[in-house]
């Protein structure tokens, strides 16, 4: 038996990892078809992998902005290196609402993104696989953090006996 050979079962049980993992797996070649569609991004935008499987990205999700995921992409595939995105300069790749009980004050989910190249095994990059995490528990402490920040550079510029600004604040806002 050789180092490659891989058992039916194997597969299987890869397959079913791949489906329920809680990151958003999709597998797209280079016309931005999608391949691959785990459940993650079933659950989240309500479409089946039997109905995305075929399906242009940019069709299926028109709010994605096409020239630029493509010019984010287009490097994969071309240079076999992976890129990113983070939520801090593009919130989200996909507009899915946000389903967290506890972070549920957003309207939709932030998301970090992986795009990494997928090499056949003539070491040809046809496809790229984008993996979506959802950060909206890190978004949304972040956002508590600086509201918090806010709140206490406001208290500490106030005089506390008579509720106005203290003369070092006055001296800023003067200048």
């Amino acid at each position: 038996m050789s180092a490659t050979h891989i058992e039916i079962g194997d597969i299987h049980w890869l397959m079913d990892i791949l489906q329920n993992i809680d990151v958003g797996l999709v597998v797209l070649d280079r016309d931005y078809n999608i391949h691959v569609w785990n459940g993650f991004m079933e659950s989240h935008s309500a479409i089946s992998p039997q109905k995305a499987k075929g399906q242009n990205l940019f069709k299926l999700f028109e709010e994605i902005p096409e020239a630029w995921f493509r010019q984010k992409s287009e490097p994969v595939f071309q240079l076999k290196t992976r890129t990113f995105t983070i939520w801090e300069q593009r919130p989200y790749l996909f507009r899915f609402k946000n389903s967290r009980p506890i972070t549920g004050r957003t309207a939709f989910m932030f998301q970090n993104t992986s795009i990494i190249p997928l090499e056949s095994l003539d070491r040809q990059v046809n496809h790229i696989c984008v993996i979506i995490y959802d950060v909206t528990d890190i978004a949304v402490s972040r956002a508590d953090v600086k509201n918090a920040n806010k709140t206490l550079t406001e208290i500490q510029s106030k005089d506390p006996l008579t509720a106005s600004f203290g003369v070092a604040s006055l001296a800023k806002d003067t200048r």
